[in-house]
């Protein structure tokens, strides 16, 4: 299952991506952990632990940054027990702002199969409904720091 969705955000592109690749736990609304485990030079297979909560839910992710072209992309693949997932950044510069598009896949592993196949429109809703979310905390976010530095 794939979702999309992006912001405009009033800040600089280097700032905006910088906050959002370095700063994951702060400003998201479901990542309440994200600790470096490895850091690789570049930052292309740099490891790293996520612990998200939804609901009362937690989960433990695994990550690798997969791709890190500063400041227009970044991309990370993450397992975790029920599915793993794909997370892409595109930063587009608009001359002082910058448009955010997060692109997210979900790999479902086991049970999870056959229940994102019954329930997957309804799934696709909510997500993209928590994709808005998460990104507007990013652009609040985003806009809080660098009206903190001018």
């Amino acid at each position: 299952m794939q979702t999309e969705g992006s912001v405009e955000i009033d800040a600089p592109i280097d700032d905006v991506f910088r906050l959002t690749t370095e700063h994951v736990a702060e400003w998201s609304i479901v990542v309440v952990e994200d600790e470096v485990i490895e850091e690789k030079p570049g930052h292309i297979g740099t490891t790293f632990r996520s612990v998200t909560e939804d609901h009362g839910k937690r989960m433990e992710f695994d990550g690798v940054v997969t791709v890190n072209e500063p400041p227009t992309f970044h991309e990370a693949e993450l397992t975790g027990k029920y599915f793993d997932l794909k997370a892409a950044y595109t930063f587009e510069d608009l001359s002082g702002r910058t448009r955010v598009t997060q692109t997210s896949v979900v790999f479902p592993k086991g049970l999870m199969k056959a229940f994102f196949f019954l329930c997957g429109w309804m799934m696709n809703k909510a997500n993209c409904d928590a994709i808005d979310k998460e990104l507007n905390s990013l652009k609040q976010f985003c806009e809080n720091q660098t009206a903190v530095v001018v």
